[in-house]
């Protein structure tokens, strides 16, 4: 009897280990791809949403370094708001510049105050008022709730910051006839500002998701993306907030100052 070589065995745990190497492969690749979409801001979740309101803005600070604003005017916004104090003594150093050129362009136009929980709120109204000139047309001020330093990883008692918060907004309402607008982060809204300060309007952080305040109020600003590049600006941060009005741009107009 005439023995038969036996067929060589297939190799199929062989093929799908490489072809189960091949999708691990892609899918590392394709989120190497989107995080460097999103690094760059050439892909960001919200900017479908955001851009369904017409009316779009932009904060800066001395980070964006000398702002053309002729330039930058002309990169389809309506307003603008510019970093002018934070705490009681700091002024940012390109606010005058950005102040004055700002205001002769067609945007409308605000500053903003970052709150320190270091210092009394009467202190850092002082500074507000004596940095920001109270104009007939421009936008509210706006006090910046955010962690920093610190704070970030033990935040404060909330005692402690309504201690500061609450002074400031009532000299702030005083000098420039209107509330102040309240911009948060979603953890700094949930721990100081949520069901609190009915009639200061809410300027809210969300570039992840849509925003969503946990107290079901609506907001009225929303800060959509910090990694839009636009031009007109030359500084070491080469991006720029972008945010969402909720209403058109009459409506905007009718939050101005008196």
């Amino acid at each position: 009897m005439v023995a038969r070589a036996r067929p060589l065995p297939r190799p199929r745990r062989r093929r799908c280990v490489l072809l189960a190497a091949a999708g691990v492969a892609g899918v590392a690749l394709a989120l190497l791809v989107v995080a460097a979409l999103l690094l760059t801001g050439t892909l960001w979740p919200t900017r479908t949403a955001a851009l369904r309101y017409p009316v779009q803005g932009v904060d800066v600070s001395a980070y964006q370094g000398t702002i053309d604003w002729d330039v930058l005017a002309e990169e389809d916004i309506d307003f603008a708001w510019i970093k002018a104090t934070e705490g009681s003594s700091y002024q940012d150093p390109r606010f005058d510049d950005n102040w004055a050129d700002a205001h002769d362009t067609d945007l409308l136009v605000g500053a903003y105050h970052f709150l320190s929980v270091d210092s009394p709120g009467t202190d850092q109204a002082a500074n507000v008022i004596a940095t920001v000139s109270r104009n007939g047309g421009d936008l509210p001020v706006v006090v910046d709730v955010e962690c920093y330093a610190e704070y970030c990883d033990t935040p404060p008692p909330a005692d402690a910051v309504r201690e500061v918060l609450d002074p400031l907004l009532l000299a702030i309402e005083r000098h420039y006839g209107r509330p102040a607008v309240l911009y948060a982060t979603r953890d700094w809204y949930e721990r100081y500002l949520v069901g609190n300060y009915p009639d200061n309007r809410i300027w809210f952080r969300s570039v992840a998701t849509s925003p969503h305040l946990a107290d079901d109020r609506d907001w009225t600003f929303w800060q959509w993306s910090a990694r839009e590049r636009l031009d007109g600006y030359d500084g070491d941060e080469e991006f720029v907030d972008m945010n969402a009005f909720r209403g058109d741009r009459r409506e905007l107009e009718s939050l101005l100052l008196p």
